[in-house]
């Protein structure tokens, strides 16, 4: 797609020292609803053309930050830029440049599929129209079924519609909030070999997921817990900053061996994987205590490295209500 078929947006965000752009370069993001705080002085850098996975539990703020970002909810607290651009007192110009895919599908299900893109296509005022909505359909696979109404699409089709017509403008940010929920295997793979495609273009992505395969996916994650955000890093970096220390065992009746090991000091979590159970704890010594007396038949144990979804689940039983 050439620069005369579609309006050119420069990117001027630098960082500091003149080096890579920080797509989002943001400080101390807060919002308060009332007396709750649901996002509580988050801070997070995100280079261009990285994709950047946001993990946490319902309810933990990954949506308001999101939407503070994209300019649809306006800060109490913090400052920073996305874009470039002020998230506080420019948020219209970052409005016209970022591209923000919700949980649940938001598009005209009585159009049909070419309709939508069409309908997007002129709130944007794209010169060129029909070509650029033409190479949209080209692009995510669409063609044969543009005159699909929205309505009658599968999960899968309505998620690939959606990430059509958030692409159309060309957006150098992309926000994802949990874009793959209810959808098949085979359609989330295809989603993220898009995604990576785009990222390698150079487009920057911030991806709300819940799922641990597609966190893995990601460059780099951040997990955001009742408004705060605990940690971030490559995956190995969040594994490694966890310090949790992980067996595993398989053997019978291992829901009672289960329940038994959740009352004993040093075991943090006793999770099933399978036919196997996931026993972790980040002291290390304390857990060795505490399994000591099942190290015996029938049970057989074996330590092995943590893995992202034990150290999510660490993170989250660590983190702290702040609704009551």
């Amino acid at each position: 797609m050439t620069n005369q078929e579609t309006p050119t947006i420069s990117m001027h965000a630098e960082s500091a020292d003149g080096g890579d752009a920080f797509a989002i370069d943001v400080r101390d993001m807060t919002k308060r609803f009332g007396e709750r705080t649901a996002v509580d002085h988050v801070s997070l850098k995100v280079r261009a053309g990285e994709i950047c996975g946001f993990l946490g539990p319902n309810g933990s703020g990954k949506t308001t930050f999101i939407r503070m970002l994209c300019g649809l909810l306006r800060a109490d607290e913090g400052s920073g830029k996305c874009l470039g651009y002020d998230v506080i007192e420019e948020s219209e110009e970052i409005k016209l440049r970022v591209g923000y895919m919700t949980q649940r599908f938001s598009f005209w299900e009585d159009l049909s599929i070419e309709e939508n893109l069409d309908f997007v296509a002129r709130m944007y005022a794209l010169p060129n129209r029909r070509e650029i909505v033409r190479q949209s359909l080209d692009r995510l696979g669409l063609t044969s079924r543009k005159d699909q109404v929205a309505g009658e699409l599968s999960g899968g089709w309505k998620q690939r519609l959606a990430l059509a017509a958030c692409l159309i403008h060309r957006p150098q940010l992309m926000l994802l909030d949990e874009p793959t929920a209810g959808v098949d295997p085979k359609a989330r793979r295809e989603f993220w070999e898009e995604i990576h495609r785009l990222a390698a273009e150079g487009m920057t992505f911030l991806i709300a997921t819940h799922y641990m395969d597609e966190a893995e996916r990601c460059h780099r994650l951040a997990f955001i817990s009742y408004g705060k955000l605990l940690t971030e890093g490559t995956v190995e970096d969040v594994i490694a900053e966890a310090r949790l220390t992980t067996w595993v065992v398989d053997g019978p009746e291992l829901p009672k061996l289960a329940e038994q090991l959740r009352n004993r000091a040093g075991v943090e979590q006793a999770v099933a994987f399978g036919n196997e159970l996931h026993v972790s704890g980040s002291d290390e010594p304390a857990l060795e205590a505490a399994i000591a007396p099942y190290r015996k038949e029938p049970y057989r144990w074996r330590r092995v490295e943590p893995g992202l979804e034990d150290v999510f689940i660490h993170l989250m039983n660590r983190s702290e209500d702040n609704f009551s």
